[in-house]
Formats: C-alpha cells, sequence, structure tokens
C-alpha cells in the first residue's frame, strides 16, 4: 500500500514539476522578449523601407573593418556603431543577407549580447535587434554573403585586364543594409572610418578620403571570422579611409580591383581598371569637370568635398552614374568620344550640393534630390556647353517624362512628386518622373519669380538645409516663407501630390530642338533626314530625333534608316538603343541580333529594363518572348544583382 502511495505522489510531483517547468519558462520567454523589445512595441519606423525606430538613438559614426576574401565571394568584417550618448533600451538595425557572429558592448567584450534576427521582410530585409545596458557604442561581427544585393563580384572575363578579380558596391537605394548592419535610412546622416584588407595586387577607392596604404598590423584582425593570421599575410595590404562629413548609407561606396588613373584637373582624378584605353578615353570625355566643379560653385556655393574623382566601372554597372561623395562612379556607356558625356558629369556633380549635401528624408521624396540635381545639372550644362545644348537635354527629358506617364497610367501613385511607397520596393518604382517632372516644377517656380531670384533662394536654401535629410513638407513651409506668396501663383499641392503632369509644365523652346521635332513630324510624310542636315549632330540630336518619330512605322523604314546613318551600330548607346527600341516597336526583326549582343554587352538598367519590357511585353510576340528568357538566362549573371531583380519581375508579369 505504502508503494502505492509512493508511486501516485511521484507522479504527481512530477506533474507539477512538470508544469512548474512549463510556467518558468514562459516566464523566462517573457523576460527575454520584454527585455529585447519595448513596451511601445510595434515599432514606430520613420521610413517605409528600413526597420529605423523613431524612438532609438542614430549612429554619428561607424568603423569598420573588411576582410575581401574573393574565393568566396565574401567580406569578414566588424562594425563599430557609436551613439550620440551613452543608452540604454533596445536597438534596431537593418541588414541583408549578413550572418551575425556576434554583438559586443565594448566595455564587456568578454559578455557578449543576445540579439535576435527578425524573419526576412521581401523588400526590407531583417532587423537585428539587442538591448544596450548604459553603452555609447556596440561592436558587431558579422560576414556578408555571395548573394549581397549591393555587391558585384566579378569573375576574371568580366573585368577588362581579365587576370585579377574585381568587386564593387551599389548602395542606393536601400542595399547599404547587405554591406554593413546599420539604420538604412536617408534619415540617418553618418560619419565613418573604413580598414580595407585586400589583396597586395589590387588597390580601393571609397567614397571617403583615403589616409593612407600600409602593411598589416598584428592584432587588428583578431576579432574578425577570418582570423589575424589571414589579415596579417603576406600576400595582403590595408587600405584605410575616413568620411568626416555625415552622410546618408545609400552613399557609403567602395570598388577593389586592379586600377589605375589620370589627373584630369585639381581636383580630380579619372580611375578605372588599368586599361589605358579607357583611362585616356575617360580623360578626354570628362577634360572640362574643373570648369563644371566652377560653374557649380557660382550657383550654388562652395564645394564643400574637397575632391571630385570619377571611377570608370567594368560594364556590368546598373546606372549611369552614382554620386558618391568624393569618389562617383559612371557607367563606360557615358564615354561617347565627343565630351557628350560630361553632362552625366554634371548632373552627379550637382548632386554634391541637392542629394548629397540636402537629402530626401527617405524614398517618398526621391524628387528633393533628382528633382532639383536635373535643374542644377542643367543650369551647369547651359553655363559650360550652351543654351541649345541645355534645350536638347530638357527636350529628351521632357518626351521622357511622357513616356512614363503612360508607362504608370495604371498606377498613378508614382507619378505624384511625395509618394507613398509603404510595401513598395524603391528599384520596382524606379523611374524619371522624379527627375523630370521635379525639375519642371522648378523650372516652373523660376519662370515665376525670375532666375535672379530663384538663384538667390537656391543658395539660401542649400545653405540653410547642408548635412540635413528633409521632406516635401519642408521644402515646400521654406519656400513660401522666402517665396511670399508663391503659392497664389504656382499650384504648389497639384505639383506635389497631384498626378501626371500639371497643365503648366512647360516643353522647351529653341530653334534646334524645333527643328528636330519638326523634322522628326516629316518622317511621318516619309522623308528621310538628308546628309547634310544631320552632319553635325551628336548623340543628343539623333536621340531627340529617334525619340520623337511615330510608333510604329513600317519594318522597311526601320531598315532604310538605317542603312543610311548606321545607327543599330551607333558607338553611343542611348541612340543604339532608341533605335532598337522603334525597331522592336515596329515589328522590324532585322536587328534582334544586334538586341541580342546589347542585352549581353552591358549591365545599365537604363537600356536593359526597355529592351526586354519591349521584347516581352504585348501579343504576338512569342518569338521576341523566347529571345528574352534565352539572352536572360545566358547573361544573368553578367548583371548586378539590382538589375537581375529588375529583369526577373519583368520576365515573370509577361512570360
Amino acid at each position: 500500500m505504502l508503494k502505492g502511495i509512493a508511486k501516485i505522489i511521484t507522479r504527481k510531483l512530477k506533474k507539477y514539476c512538470l508544469l512548474l517547468s512549463v510556467y518558468l519558462n514562459s516566464l523566462f520567454v517573457r523576460f527575454r522578449f520584454h527585455a529585447l523589445k519595448p513596451k511601445h512595441f510595434p515599432m514606430a519606423p520613420i521610413d517605409p523601407h528600413s526597420f529605423t525606430d523613431s524612438t532609438h538613438p542614430l549612429a554619428t559614426h561607424i568603423s569598420l573593418s573588411f576582410f575581401f576574401d574573393f574565393p568566396s565571394s565574401t567580406i569578414h568584417a566588424s562594425a563599430l556603431l557609436t551613439l550620440p550618448a551613452s543608452y540604454s533600451g533596445p536597438l534596431s538595425l537593418d541588414i541583408r543577407a549578413l550572418t551575425v557572429h556576434s554583438v559586443i558592448d565594448p566595455h564587456k567584450p568578454s559578455r557578449p549580447l543576445s540579439y535576435v534576427i527578425s524573419h526576412p521582410d521581401p523588400i526590407k530585409g531583417c532587423h537585428l535587434t539587442f538591448t544596450l545596458s548604459n553603452a555609447a557604442s556596440v561592436l558587431i561581427l558579422y560576414s556578408t554573403s555571395p548573394s549581397s544585393s549591393a555587391l558585384q563580384w566579378l569573375s576574371l572575363p568580366q573585368t577588362f585586364n581579365k587576370t585579377l578579380p574585381f568587386v564593387y558596391t551599389q548602395c542606393h537605394a536601400i542595399h547599404a543594409r547587405s554591406v554593413f548592419p546599420c539604420q538604412d535610412t536617408p534619415a540617418a546622416r553618418v560619419r565613418y572610418a573604413a580598414k580595407l584588407n585586400v589583396p597586395r595586387q589590387l588597390s580601393a577607392v571609397m567614397s571617403a578620403r583615403h589616409v593612407s596604404r600600409r602593411d598589416p598590423i598584428a592584432g587588428e584582425g583578431s576579432a574578425l571570422v577570418s582570423g589575424d593570421a589571414l589579415w596579417c599575410s603576406e600576400n595582403r595590404v590595408v587600405e584605410e579611409f575616413v568620411m568626416e562629413q555625415p552622410i546618408p548609407p545609400y552613399l557609403f561606396a567602395f570598388a577593389v580591383g586592379e586600377l589605375g588613373f589620370r589627373e584630369v584637373g585639381p581636383r580630380t582624378r579619372i580611375y578605372s581598371e588599368a586599361v589605358p584605353a579607357v583611362l585616356e578615353s575617360a580623360a578626354t570625355e570628362f577634360a572640362s569637370t574643373e570648369d563644371m566643379i566652377r560653374q557649380g560653385e557660382a550657383l550654388f556655393g562652395p564645394y564643400v568635398w574637397e575632391r571630385f574623382d570619377l571611377l570608370v566601372l567594368p560594364p556590368s554597372f546598373p546606372y549611369a552614374g552614382m554620386e558618391n561623395p568624393r569618389m562617383t562612379f559612371v557607367s563606360p556607356t557615358v564615354l561617347k568620344g565627343d565630351a557628350s558625356g560630361a553632362q552625366l558629369v554634371a548632373h552627379e556633380l550637382a548632386h554634391s550640393w541637392t542629394g548629397n549635401l540636402i537629402t530626401n528624408k527617405t524614398n517618398e521624396h526621391f524628387w528633393l534630390n533628382e528633382g532639383f540635381t536635373t535643374y542644377a545639372e542643367r543650369r551647369i550644362v547651359e553655363a559650360v556647353q550652351g543654351e541649345d545644348r541645355a534645350a536638347l537635354n530638357i527636350g529628351i527629358g521632357w518626351r521622357g517624362l511622357h513616356k512614363e506617364m503612360e508607362r504608370f497610367k495604371d498606377y498613378l501613385e508614382v507619378t505624384k512628386l511625395k509618394t507613398n511607397q509603404e510595401g513598395v520596393d524603391p528599384d520596382d518604382v524606379y523611374s524619371r518622373v522624379p527627375y523630370e517632372k521635379g525639375f519642371q516644377f522648378l523650372w516652373r517656380i523660376e519662370r515665376q519669380v525670375g532666375r535672379p531670384a530663384f538663384d538667390e533662394f537656391l543658395k539660401k536654401y542649400i545653405a540653410t538645409f547642408k548635412f540635413q535629410s528633409i521632406d516635401t513638407d519642408t521644402f515646400l513651409e521654406f519656400l513660401k516663407a522666402n517665396l511670399p506668396g508663391i503659392e497664389k501663383e504656382v499650384d504648389l499641392v497639384l505639383w506635389t501630390e497631384g498626378t501626371g503632369i500639371p497643365p503648366d509644365a512647360y516643353e522647351p523652346v529653341s530653334n534646334i530642338y524645333a527643328k528636330i521635332v519638326s523634322m522628326a513630324n516629316e518622317f511621318k510624310l516619309g522623308k528621310m533626314p538628308g546628309e547634310d542636315e544631320v552632319a553635325d549632330w551628336r548623340g543628343q540630336e539623333w536621340e531627340l530625333y529617334l525619340e520623337n518619330l511615330p510608333r510604329p512605322v513600317e519594318p522597311s523604314q526601320i531598315v532604310e534608316l538605317n542603312s543610311r546613318f548606321r545607327l543599330a551600330e551607333s558607338k553611343d548607346y542611348d541612340v543604339k538603343v532608341t533605335f532598337l527600341l522603334l525597331a522592336i516597336a515596329s515589328k522590324c526583326k532585322d536587328y534582334l541580333g544586334e538586341v541580342e549582343r546589347t542585352l549581353k554587352e552591358v549591365g545599365r538598367k537604363k537600356y536593359l529594363v526597355p529592351l526586354y519590357r519591349a521584347l516581352v511585353e504585348g501579343n504576338g510576340n512569342e518569338e521576341e518572348k523566347i529571345l528574352a528568357k534565352q539572352v536572360f538566362a545566358a547573361a544573368r549573371e553578367t548583371y548586378h544583382p539590382i538589375a537581375q531583380g529588375g529583369i526577373e519581375t519583368i520576365l515573370n508579369k509577361h512570360c
């Protein structure tokens, strides 16, 4: 009997112990939850594309150490984030495709902090969350992934010399988080220092001041997963950089490869892979850079970034240019041989004031970067290259704006200047609208108040908000305060919150612009341009002419136009691709081979996206759809991840 009672007591004790264990475990889980997530959870984001919480302090400085492992397409790294003051509480950072090894309070290195990584969001990636206790800094040890959306690791055949590897970043719009943990929003400006440990036969450039190239120092790589032995091996060298001015994370940039350079001015070097032909071509194309810097200073105030260097990247670079401070990245497609590529330099230079110095607070206000910069670019071009050249630039933009309105006729939200991008990938809605509609808005204000008054306004605007990130409402309040009564003359709400093109937008007026548009209209009547009429045309004239031709036209007209002027073989990709798009729209299949070659030799989204879209949109084009899928399968790995994603979206939608 006693044995039976003992068994009953034992069973009940086990049951109670199990219940007690479950209860205590639930308390522990709840304790961890509250330790890691504040009482105001859910988060209070400041940006629809970031997990950055408005109640958390923003880092003021980041110290980075990178060990580049080319065979694995990986960077083993550390990031030391410094806060403005000691802080106790949770902190959330943006990450994407990063392997976090540990999170450490530098003052308590023996006790790594607990952290949580959220499930990945398809647009924003993950948020890394941990809790600090009276700490003013935090150290994160991590490694990047070969699938990092910001990094492209080029194999030897993808480089110019085909002998040494190459890697570069493209962090705009929300890809810095795939290189280092950060508050990846333009609202969070930050200074940084970086040590790049690279193979000795390579060199590095950054969007920062170069401090030194030196041998590794024992101990400085000990915390990294790669270890100090690899860091200090004989075949390695360290390049040190510092960015002393606060910049948004998307302007973080580096490139590592076999680099050479040419001096083209007191503040400018042209870098590229060490290929003399590329360097000489770029030096010739961008010879007027110093003149443009001086014109920019005359218009907008001092150039505060000290140097304006340029790096010509390999063909896979997905954009025409990226305005990284001190080191603008450009595509080799802008080397046109006629100095017209300098207009791209004018645009990226103008960002030194509008975009880099004053930045849109979130991508929903992207026009504050690009509309202002397009206006500033055209003012610089007008001063350096003349009014006719600026008018052609405006005319091409005017035509492009109308094309974008047609493209987004079923998604009018993105035809606004002030947009709602909640749940929207900024790469998916990238367009010319913020550039051209933003330009038109500022041009409308200039016409209303006069250029002298508007120039004074611009200088005051830049001086007031330099090194700040602002939104549309902040700009409009400043506009109304400094140009009193402007809201009575220009419908500011219609321009910033309305869809489409406002009725008081303005087509450019110039003799050369009017002549080219008239010649394009005559094409409808079967009249081709005479060779004497186009003898002095450069790429912009041809681009404007082709953009204004009707669509479609007879395939025989396409063939005749090309037989006269060899447009399909043009070295100016703006001309070539515009012609190929006309041929596709006109069902002229004679140039599908040239389309395929073009898609395989360039990586710039401006050319890839419209060509792929033209091949697959609509019905009755099965041959073109098959071609698009075959070409993408063959060329995919040569494209930057940003370009890959954009093309996959198009093919998934239409194929």
